[in-house]
């Protein structure tokens, strides 16, 4: 009750309400380029349960996933504290998500993480929250121990075996079965209730043979739990024979006492039911008594709801689906035998968790606008409604002048900036609660268009036709129409503008045709979008296919001749009873007629021709009978096959006229198949004397028909009559005819007016053809004027098809037209179409370039843009060229190749957005603005610097097995670390098949790219994940797994097919790489060049000295000690006579010590395109480990070099004093083929490798 204050409080609150005017909430549309650019609170999208129960043998995983922006981060509450995640080793949280996973592998009860969890979704602008979740662990308790004596009972009477399952989580499924598991039958007279009792409503004496067990079966661990059997003794007042029992007398004969109806469930005889909207009701009446009683159900007051309800068991339980407020009442459920009859009242009450009537929704509001969020929900008892704020009470929240509570509304007035959050609105009552979030978002963005720019529709004359422009801004822009760039706003009357932007032209018309721009305006800014409308005349069929018989053996035709606009392609199809038509050899469609020659019974039905263009179609039936044949009387001819029919003959030329002339000829000898058509043709003597050209077809049931001819044209015609086998021999020419002359009837097609200088116009157009002269001597009579200043029209009669005027201002427009004219006349003028003169270099460059919000990959460019009349011609784009000057990483080479990106602006301060771009690089750009044919000086030249990056994956990753027990890894820098590397991170694990092992971590320094790692046994296999580091994080990820025995990285062979002219540019190499390449043809694979060998640039330098490295120094004294100690050796053998003299020694040691490299041989490519192709392959995919070399099978063995492989073995020639015969003969050996020789073999540190 509300005393007078509040009735007051209420009288305001509904004032306030119905003088409150808020604008509508901005809609934000699901754009890729809008949501990327848009900050939004966090929104919950994937949670758990309310009443979560989870298997105790798998891991726990509690759903949270939220979207925002920026991505929102996590955290939880158990219980209504703090949720310590890191703490807790059993319990991880997904990456960018806050779904938590909780394992047991090592150990833990499920039940110790049963509680009450709530996850809660944070960034900058709002926190959102999920749902209370209760979270609770299956449970399966088993059946308490009890020993059950054998139940006695007297036969006719009574029985009820109760169940009683262990309580478990959820409740167990119960069913009842014999100690055989065979189910007990169950019928009118024995059943199972609700609770899972069994119930007799009279026992016989059969029932005692078997025994009784319930059972529970419980869903989550899938288990079946039974109970002790009951046994049953049934007590008979005479003896039972087995035999004597049957369905319609079950007491054999015996006399057994019969009773009046009793009820075993629910006892007495009212109770009552409490239900919750949209659960189910089930209500349970079973009755005893002999005979077995029938059950029946009513509702008092009312009937009962015929579409929800159902019975089940027998008619003992009845029950109502989606339950509501109005399947509250009274329902008596009455049993009756013939003996009587007894009834029970069930009181059944429905209540209600709280439900939705209004849910509160994202709220998206401009500053300084007005809007609400509402939250209504029903329940009942009625719910109690609270305000929350970012997941805290809105009463202990900061005040704000801009926000105002009313009981179940939120009211915002002129919201700002930084007043984002979200809002969660907790409906609850004994039954239930709902939460629901809704953020309020104010935002600012500049309008921006988001459809297709310059969009082409074409529609139908007459038709109504809609022009959409999607646009968004916020505040929301104001959005006008103009029609080619004139006038004012187009609304009203033709047109009518939506609140979305599309524009309804109520009958578009031919006038019209044009182009048509949107302009959205805010305060903000201006955007603006073109749509071009086509009106094209509508395709309809002007003489439609006519209901006709046909006897069997003749030919039929439909007509479908179509009419459409000349610039629309259509199609013509024909179908029979609304199925395609197959044509096939018999049946012939031309462009006007469907002909069935030879009819049948099988072609009889409707014909359907639907003639369709891109944008709408026409169709028109008719209907096909077939009669049967005049005569009975089949011909002998008729068991022959039908054949070509003869050519007509006797062509004669009768009624001639000035453009017609009629042609008759009597038809030849059809061969048993009906002519279908006849096909004219001519021939003409002035323009291509000799070619015949198809004139007209006309139906095979004609012989005399009227030919239409072009004038000035000296013709003879022949007929060729059609029939299903085929074409006839063309007849014999009939006479000439020739037309008289006359003016030109048809319009040159194509005219044009564009300038090829900046002080010129060239008008050109496309010539008429042969047979459209009309007559001799075939000017072409043009006009040209300059628009919208009133000249007169300037003209020139030429034979030509251009005409060059000269002495034009630069880019002007200029109304343009043209005529034919002959001896006889002059034909009809063209349209005026629009030309302009030539254009000129644009003289002024836009002005104050400028980049700002530099970041990694992309940037804002601001620019002063020009007047557009210094254009001089017309306005393309502002075209940007920008290029990479440098990388920040020191030794890095880059491309300074330009590139250019466009931007199309007429806004009076333009801007746009560079992307793509290179982390961690230094860039320039300038500007100009371009029209159709030249730039402009360029903009002032400004250099920026994008941000470090992550850097991308590795170049190569490299897993080798040296031996059973060890990995070597190998790999490279990347090829853009877009920043100063600082590291690597390699993360591995075991894997086998399905099942992987813990995550183990290596870091390494920027100068470290090998590493190897021990196996603990032969048989383990290793997934890597490698990965460079920067400042700003880890790049991209290399993953790899470990090989099984072999080395893995043969040489690699690339083929690029090639199908244009030299030169062709090789991408995608390695940086500090060797590669051989050749061209060779693909059709003649003898066909090849030589082989040319080059190494691309190292991509940056090393920040790792060599020279300064103390076991690089460590390790050259070495060598140099025992060089010294061999050069004493050779000296001391040669004092004492040894057979090699000292420089002998030195020499064979030094040539010994670095080895010259050879080239590798290209393997054959086995795919041949049909262009040449070249091919190329690396000799860095070939490198051996340090200190070994890789052989052809792949086996890791020590240095191969020795004196057999220059020469030294076997067949070697030695001089007396014991140097060598041919110094070191090169051997081409199989090593040479597979390419394992050093591709730096002048280098110290290859020379290390060769000497170990």
């Amino acid at each position: 009750m509300f005393g007078q204050g509040g009735h007051a409080a209420l009288a305001l609150m509904s004032l306030l309400l119905l003088l409150w005017h808020d604008a509508a909430p901005i809609e934000v549309p699901q754009d890729p380029k809008i949501l990327q650019d848009l900050k939004q609170p966090p929104t919950i999208v994937k949670q758990s349960v309310k009443d979560y129960i989870v298997d105790p043998r798998d891991n726990i995983i509690i759903e949270c996933e939220a979207k925002g922006n920026p991505v929102p981060t996590f955290s939880w509450r158990r219980n209504g504290k703090f949720f310590n995640i890191g703490k807790d080793p059993r319990v991880t949280m997904r990456k960018r998500s806050g779904t938590l996973e909780i394992g047991f592998r090592s150990g833990g009860r499920p039940e110790d993480y049963e509680g009450e969890y709530q996850c809660f979704a944070n960034n900058e602008f709002g926190v959102a929250l999920s749902n209370k979740i209760l979270l609770r662990v299956s449970k399966a308790p088993l059946w308490p121990k009890e020993v059950l004596e054998p139940v006695v009972v007297t036969e006719g009477s009574p029985l009820v075996l109760l169940c009683n399952p262990p309580p478990g989580l959820p409740p167990p499924f119960t069913f009842w079965m014999n100690s055989a598991m065979t189910p007990i039958p169950q019928d009118k007279r024995v059943s199972m209730g609700l609770n899972g009792d069994l119930y007799f409503s009279n026992v016989l004496a059969k029932d005692a043979h078997t025994d009784y067990s319930c059972n529970a079966r419980f869903l989550f661990t899938h288990t079946i739990q039974q109970k002790n059997p009951f046994t049953l003794k049934v007590l008979t007042k005479e003896p039972y024979n087995d035999t004597s029992y049957n369905t319609t007398d079950p007491y054999g004969g015996r006399k057994v006492a019969e009773s009046t109806p009793t009820f075993l469930s629910p006892p007495g005889t009212e109770s009552s039911k409490m239900v919750l909207r949209d659960e189910q009701l089930l209500l349970e009446c079973i009755a005893a008594g002999l005979p077995t009683p029938t059950i029946k159900w009513f509702k008092k007051g009312g009937d009962l709801p015929g579409r929800k309800v159902k019975f089940e068991n027998y008619n003992k339980t009845l029950k109502i689906i989606n339950v509501s407020e109005e399947d509250a009442g009274e329902y008596v459920c009455m049993a009756n035998n013939h003996l009587g009859s007894i009834r029970h009242s069930i009181f059944v009450q429905v209540k209600a968790a709280p439900y939705w009537l209004d849910k509160p929704t994202n709220l998206v509001l401009a500053p300084d606008e007005n809007g609400r969020l509402v939250c209504r929900a029903n329940g009942n008892p009625k719910p109690n409604i609270q305000w929350l704020i970012n997941g805290q009470p809105v009463d202990s929240a900061p005040p704000s002048l801009s926000r105002q509570v009313l009981g179940d509304t939120i009211i915002f007035r002129s919201v700002q900036m930084g007043s984002s959050a979200v809002y969660q609105c907790n409906a609850s009552n004994e039954h239930g609660y709902l939460l629901a979030n809704a953020f309020v978002s104010v935002l600012d963005m500049p309008p921006r268009m988001l459809g297709l720019k310059n969009q082409l529709i074409k529609v139908i004359e007459n038709n109504r036709t809609f022009l959409d422009c999607p646009f968004f801004g916020s505040p929301l822009p104001e959005l006008r129409w103009f029609k080619n760039g004139q006038g004012s706003g187009l609304d009203g009357g033709q047109y009518r503008v939506y609140i979305n932007g599309t524009l309804e032209i109520k009958r578009a018309r031919s006038e019209d045709e044009g182009t048509y721009t949107c302009v959205a305006n805010s305060i903000l800014g201006t955007a603006e979008n073109q749509v071009l409308l086509e009106v094209k005349e509508r395709t309809r069929i002007v003489r439609v296919p006519e209901h006709q018989s046909a006897i069997r053996g003749s030919t039929a035709r439909f007509d479908c001749v179509v009419k459409s606009d000349p610039s629309l392609p259509i199609t013509v199809a024909w179908t029979k009873d609304d199925k395609p038509l197959y044509l096939g050899w018999r049946l012939k469609k031309d462009e006007e007629s469907l002909t069935i020659p030879n009819v049948n019974e099988g072609d009889e039905g409707t014909y359907t021709c639907t003639v369709k263009s891109e944008i709408d179609q026409d169709s028109a039936s008719a209907r096909l009978t077939v009669l049967e044949e005049a005569s009975l009387n089949p011909s002998v001819s008729s068991a022959l096959p039908p054949d070509r029919p003869d050519p007509p003959m006797d062509l004669d030329l009768s009624d001639p006229a000035a453009r017609s002339v009629r042609l008759t000829w009597i038809p030849g000898n059809d061969h048993r198949s009906p002519v279908t058509q006849f096909l004219v043709q001519f021939e003409e003597d002035r323009w291509e004397p000799g070619r015949w050209q198809n004139l007209s077809t006309y139906p095979g049931d004609l012989n005399s028909v009227i030919l239409q001819l072009a004038p000035y044209v000296n013709y003879q015609f022949r007929v060729i009559a059609i029939n299903s086998v085929g074409q006839s021999q063309p007849s014999r020419p009939s006479p000439r005819y020739k037309t008289s002359g006359a003016a030109p009837d048809a319009i040159p097609r194509g005219l044009r007016g564009w300038g090829s200088k900046k002080d010129n116009m060239e008008i050109t157009w496309e010539p008429l053809l042969d047979l459209e002269r009309n007559g001799p001597n075939l000017h072409y009579n043009v006009f040209w004027r300059r628009k919208d200043l009133g000249h007169e029209w300037n003209n020139v009669t030429t034979m030509g098809s251009k005409h060059v005027v000269q002495n034009t201002e630069t880019y002007v427009p200029y109304e343009i037209k043209i005529q034919a004219r002959n001896e006889f006349g002059q034909g009809p003028e063209s349209n005026v179409v629009t030309g302009y003169s030539g254009e000129d270099k644009p003289t002024d460059a836009p002005t104050d370039l400028r980049a700002s919000k530099v970041n990694s990959t992309k940037t804002n460019i601001h620019w002063k843009p020009v007047d557009l009349n210094s254009i001089q011609g017309e306005f393309k784009e502002y075209r940007l060229y920008y290029w990479r000057e440098a990388s920040l990483v020191p030794g890095l080479m880059v491309s300074k190749e330009k590139k250019t990106k466009g931007f199309y602006s007429t806004v009076a301060e333009p801007s746009g957005i560079l992307s793509d771009l290179v982390p961690f690089s230094k860039y320039k750009m300038f500007m100009v603005v371009a029209n159709n044919r030249f730039e402009s000086p360029p903009s002032n030249t400004v250099e920026f610097t994008t941000k470090e990056g992550v850097p991308d994956a590795p170049r190569f990753f490299r897993i080798n097995r040296r031996s059973f027990d060890t990995i070597h890894l190998e790999w490279d820098k990347p090829l853009e670390p877009n920043g100063i590397l600082i590291g690597y991170q390699l993360k591995y694990q075991t894997v086998n098949g399905s099942r992987i092992g813990r995550l183990q971590l290596e870091q390494f320094l920027p100068n470290v790219t090998d590493f190897t790692l021990r196996l603990p046994d032969r048989s383990t296999r290793y997934k890597f994940h490698l990965s460079a580091l920067t400042q700003v994080g880890a790049g991209e990820v290399f993953a790899e797994e470990s090989p099984h025995f072999a080395n893995e990285g043969d040489k690699t062979v690339k083929v690029v097919p090639v199908k244009r002219q030299p030169p062709i540019t090789v991408a995608d190499l390695i940086a500090g790489a060797k590669y051989h390449l050749r061209v060779y043809s693909h059709e003649l694979n003898s066909v090849s060049s030589k082989s040319v060998t080059f190494k691309t640039k190292p991509a940056y330098i090393d920040q790792v000295d060599i020279a300064t490295q103390g076991w690089f120094i460590g390790l050259m004294c070495a060598i140099a000690l025992i060089i010294l100690i061999l050069l004493i050796v050779c000296f001391i053998k040669r004092s004492r006579g040894g057979k090699y003299p000292g420089g002998g020694c030195v020499t064979g040691f030094a040539k010994y010590l670095v080895r010259d490299k050879k080239d590798l041989p290209l393997d054959p490519v086995d795919q041949k395109d049909q262009d040449g192709s070249f091919d190329y392959h690396s000799d860095e995919d070939n490198k051996p480990l340090q200190g070994s070399q890789t052989s052809l099978d792949g086996n890791v063995k020590e240095s191969d070099d020795s004196l057999v492989d220059y020469g030294e073995g076997g067949d070697g020639q030695f001089n007396e004093d014991g140097s060598f015969i041919g110094q070191y003969t090169v051997k081409k050996d199989k090593d040479e083929t597979e390419g394992n020789e050093s591709s730096e073999a002048t280098s110290p540190v290859n020379a290390i490798y060769s000497l170990a």
